[in-house]
């Protein structure tokens, strides 16, 4: 027990002498520590001041060349800036210098105005003065040349306002015919290069097509069968159709009469038909004819649409448009009429765009301008006058209205595409080949127009020339005066219209003069 007493007093001691031993051993060690980091500090205190002594000499060395950099730039700005001043203070100097010498110029300048304007006054007193003397001498004169002419000053005014007001006139009446005479030769010229130009550019080749009144057949055999047993074949032919059959001793064809060529054209090929198919009676030839009908109808209407718009004419009414078909089946003077009418269409479409006019319109009454020729039933009313009543119902313009019935001079012309119209239905009809006529019937037409001439007292000479277009009269200057010539034309013009039968118009020229003749030996 004892032991283990001291034992733990023993462990006790220990732990104390332990503790105490501790506590002395972490005092000396705490101030080792101390006195080492007291030292380190130094060491530290020592180098951050050597360190901060060289940063400041490094600062304030950049600090001077920094400041030195800074120096230079701004004396160069003021150097500059001095050197401009310097600029600026020349040129207002140099500018000084030249107000100054401006100045003095005005100065002399007006000073010599002045001087001018001093002698303008002088001058003007002086002109004055002079106008007045001017005045006074001038009266003096009127009123000695009214005592020495007896006439007072406004009766000598007015003869000689009049005397002048004479020569005047006359001067002005020769400008005016020399300015006429060259107008016409000019219109002239220009007239002729536009219709030569026309031609030129419409020469056409196309072959005329004529309407054909006679059917061909193989033999004579098929003559007795067109004409049937006692004729009833012919007959049922003639009733349907419309046209006359004329069968004679003509070898191999049959003559087709009718006025109305479509008709014929009906007739035929009706006939055509029926001989190639064998089977002719009375009852096959209607149905044939039926059926012809609505196929030539049909080609009527096809033809004039065709037409239409080959040419470029749009909004035409429909039965315009038929007529215009139905021109393809007639001729005139052995030309085919809807030939006829494109030919004339094209040429007015041109010589109006060469004149500056509208193009279109003259090419749709060029087109339309026979369409009278063309009618359903015979009528006594002039072709032009009815192509003309047909336009106006059909809605057309007036310009091409009158342009269709104006062509042959039926009616006054009211607008330019009319003289157009009708110099190129004249061209059309007048080019070589277009129309066919017998050589002994046309030579025998020419005579009668001469012989008309001739029939009229005075008459020396007479010419039928351009085709029997014009009549060319010469009459005795001693037995015709001028106004008998006058009314010699007009008479004989009466006189044609009345003894002959002719186609277009027939221009009388009644010509007269008078020649003096001397021979110089």
């Amino acid at each position: 027990m004892e032991t283990i007493i001291f034992i733990i007093i023993a462990l006790i001691a220990g732990v104390v002498i332990g503790f105490f031993i501790a506590k002395y051993l972490e005092r000396s060690g705490s101030s080792s520590l101390t006195a080492n980091a007291k030292k380190e500090a130094e060491t530290i205190l020592k180098n951050a001041t050597k360190e901060g002594e060289s940063i400041k000499k490094d600062k304030i060395l950049q600090a001077k060349e920094k400041f030195i950099e800074l120096k230079s730039e701004h004396e160069k700005v003021i150097f500059s800036r001095d050197k401009k001043i310097a600029e600026v203070e020349k040129r207002t100097r140099d500018k000084e210098s030249q107000i100054s010498e401006e100045v003095n110029k005005n100065k002399r300048i007006n000073k010599v105005l002045e001087e001018k304007l001093k002698d303008y006054e002088n001058r003007s007193e002086y002109l004055e003065k002079k106008k007045l003397e001017l005045k006074k001498l001038h009266k003096s004169q009127v009123q000695q040349l009214e005592v020495i002419s007896g006439l007072s000053a406004e009766d000598a005014r007015a003869q000689l306002i009049e005397s002048l007001k004479e020569q005047a006139k006359t001067d002005a009446m020769a400008v005016i015919q020399d300015t006429i005479e060259e107008a016409k030769l000019t219109a002239q010229q220009e007239a002729k290069k536009i219709v030569i130009s026309t031609i030129q550019r419409i020469g056409t080749e196309e072959a005329v097509e004529n309407c054909v009144s006679v059917f061909n057949i193989e033999s004579d055999d098929v003559k007795g069968r067109i004409i049937g047993r006692e004729g009833r074949n012919i007959r049922a032919i003639e009733a349907a159709t419309g046209v006359e059959i004329i069968v004679d001793d003509t070898p191999e064809a049959i003559i087709l009469s009718c006025f109305d060529s479509v008709r014929r054209e009906v007739a035929r090929l009706s006939l055509h038909k029926l001989v190639t198919d064998g089977r002719i009676h009375p009852a096959r030839i209607e149905e044939v004819v039926k059926k012809t009908r609505k196929q030539i109808d049909q080609e009527i209407i096809e033809t004039g649409k065709r037409t239409v718009i080959d040419l470029g004419i749009h909004g035409l009414h429909p039965e315009l448009i038929k007529m215009v078909g139905r021109m393809k089946y007639r001729s005139s003077y052995g030309q085919n009429l809807l030939q006829h009418s494109r030919e004339v269409a094209k040429l007015c479409g041109v010589m109006a765009s060469e004149m500056g006019l509208n193009p279109k319109l003259a090419k749709r009454a060029g087109l339309l301008h026979d369409i009278g020729k063309v009618p359903e039933t015979e009528t006594e009313t002039p072709h032009a006058i009815l192509g003309m009543q047909w336009a106006e119902k059909h809605g057309e313009k007036p310009d091409v209205c009158n342009a269709i019935g104006a062509h042959h001079d039926e009616v006054e012309m009211t607008c330019l595409i009319s003289p157009i119209v009708q110099v190129c239905d004249a061209i059309s009809g007048a080019r070589p080949g277009a129309r066919r006529q017998v050589l002994d019937s046309y030579i025998q037409r020419l005579k009668d127009l001469e012989q008309i001439a001739f029939g009229f007292k005075g008459v020396k000479k007479a010419y039928a020339i351009q085709a029997g277009r014009e009549l060319r009269v010469i009459v005795e200057s001693e037995k015709v005066n001028d106004e008998r010539a006058a009314s010699l034309s007009f008479e004989i013009s009466q006189k044609i219209q009345t003894d002959m039968t002719y186609p277009g118009q027939v221009k009388i020229t009644v010509i007269r003069e008078t020649r003096a003749v001397n021979i110089a030996k």
